[in-house]
């Protein structure tokens, strides 16, 4: 009997141990929750603002002024098809259509324009204190090809429908080049000179590589000796929605970008009548290696990349549990990554995709096809590298009759910094808090490929965003169907940039050279 109570004992001893334990460490997961503060994450203008910014009120002139201004950019169709099939007529008139619009940047002594590769664009604004380092905002004119078949309203007319401005190019990306051009137009009416000099950058080919645009405007930029506090070029929004768990609208400013390789698959046999094939044909062969891609995706790489600081940041603005899982992702990431995983819009976070986007085969019917070939795009994961994806390729296929050959081949970005001494980071950060005062604020991962790549030398602090609104049934507009945004957000947008200027100035570390301006 004593056994058996000194054994209950000691068992009771275990149970109250493990339970303490296990208390302990709840409370430990509890305390980081409610107390953690990632790097960057001061709330918007708590530190080295000067005076008081001046207000973005419009009048109703203007108001209608900056949409009829958008509209009119909307309808030149400024398509890129391929490097060698752009729209030059459209972009020349483009180009025109800038200084009708915009005749106080064009005709002031504080603004140079250039023309760069024929059709991309070049402003130079001028400071007055040339000991602060400039900035640069960027966009592109060019957009995407749009079927007039498939849409509502035809996609070049800009017509205005229950309170929406429908068109190409209103979220990628004309509403950026018309958004910077008329805060700045506004700025410079109201009599504001800039303490620190930026550079406005517009591309004509984005949609295709930027390889004529926004490379040559960062070439003669590097061939002057210009070097950048920051770079904003678009790439992320306001996404309002879509984050599980997340009560508010959160603005995510992308510190890197997914790179890309795009790879071409080929296999050659013989040929011959349909009425005596092989046992395996080249359709057969590369559908059979096309198959394991899909069904073999890349590794999982949450945790290794700028998506934790992602959650992290909106961990405080969780539900519960959420909230306790992104604040530990020391002990929950693996958990947090199958999760995501599961979710086209969230998996191309975690990991490097896999898009299977072109194949062709075949003759005749009747003909056993000689030659197959099929492209595949894969989007990096910042952690991933080409040489490292090439290798997976290979291993996954396992196939010595698939040729593989590298068509197009981009790496990821480096990451920019967003911590509280980030410069460009909170610029941008105070900025999206000003004008849209509802939202969560976080860094983020750009999952598209932008003009940023061309300008890595001229800083390490490229970021991305646009402050337009996006709900989870206007993803597949961007690109798609119906493009469109609401002329709310539109007028939020010139807002954005038109303070964005302003905060450049007033959140210089040499702020006594930068006085506040009551416009």
């Amino acid at each position: 009997m004593k056994n058996i109570k000194g054994k209950v004992k000691v068992a009771a001893i275990i149970v109250l141990l493990l339970v303490s334990v296990f208390l302990i460490f709840l409370s430990a997961l509890l305390i980081r929750t409610y107390t953690f503060s990632p790097a960057g994450s001061q709330a918007p203008g708590s530190r080295r603002s000067v005076g008081t910014a001046p207000a973005a009120n419009f009048t109703l002139q203007e108001r209608h002024q900056l949409l009829a201004n958008l509209k009119g950019a909307l309808r030149i169709a400024t398509v890129s098809r391929s490097p060698d099939d752009l729209s030059p007529a459209a972009l020349a008139q483009f180009g025109d259509y800038l200084p009708t619009v915009f005749p106080t940047v064009f005709s002031s002594d504080l603004v140079q324009h250039e023309v760069i590769a024929n059709y991309s664009h070049l402003f130079t604004v001028h400071g007055s204190n040339d000991s602060l380092q400039p900035y640069m905002l960027i966009a592109h004119l060019d957009v995407v090809p749009a079927s007039a078949e498939e849409w509502e309203v035809p996609p070049f007319s800009a017509e205005e429908w229950n309170g929406y401005l429908y068109g190409r190019g209103t979220l990628d990306d004309k509403s950026s080049v018309m958004g910077i051009l008329q805060g700045l137009e506004f700025l410079l009416k109201r009599g504001y000179k800039p303490c620190r000099a930026f550079y406005i950058g517009f591309g004509h080919d984005e949609e295709v590589g930027g390889n004529s645009g926004a490379r040559n405007i960062a070439r003669v930029l590097q061939s002057r000796g210009t070097k950048l506090s920051f770079l904003l070029d678009e790439g992320s929004a306001i996404f309002n929605g879509i984050i599980p768990g997340l009560d508010q609208p959160a603005a995510l400013i992308a510190t890197s970008e997914k790179g890309y390789v795009t790879i071409g698959l080929s296999v050659s046999t013989g040929t011959g009548h349909s009425s005596m094939p092989p046992k395996e044909t080249s359709i057969g062969i590369l559908a059979a290696a096309v198959s394991k891609l899909e069904n073999n995706p890349m590794p999982r790489m949450f945790g290794q990349g700028p998506e934790s600081g992602l959650f992290e940041h909106l961990s405080s603005q969780l539900r519960f549990p959420l909230n306790v899982v992104m604040a530990n992702l020391w002990l929950f990431s693996s958990l947090v990554g199958r999760m995501m995983e599961k979710e086209p819009s969230t998996n191309a976070i975690v990991r490097t995709t896999t898009a299977v986007t072109e194949f062709h085969a075949g003759v005749k019917e009747n003909v056993i096809a000689p030659f197959a070939r099929a492209t595949v795009n894969f989007r990096l994961h910042p952690a991933h590298t080409p040489e490292e994806l090439l290798r997976q390729v290979k291993n996954i296929i396992s196939d010595e009759r698939v040729k593989i050959d590298v068509l197009k081949n981009s790496p990821s970005l480096p990451l920019s910094s967003y911590d509280d001494n980030s410069f460009g980071y909170q610029v941008i950060k105070v900025t999206i808090g000003n004008i849209f005062p509802e939202v969560a604020i976080a860094p983020g991962l750009c999952i598209a490929s932008t003009d940023t790549k061309h300008y890595q030398n001229l800083t390490n602090e490229l970021y991305r965003f646009s402050p337009v609104i996006l709900k989870k049934e206007d993803l597949s507009r961007i690109h798609g169907v119906n493009e469109r945004i609401s002329v709310k957000n539109y007028e939020e947008f010139v807002k954005f940039y038109f303070r964005l200027m302003q905060h450049s100035d007033l959140w210089s570390p040499a702020f006594s050279h930068c006085a506040s301006r009551d416009l």
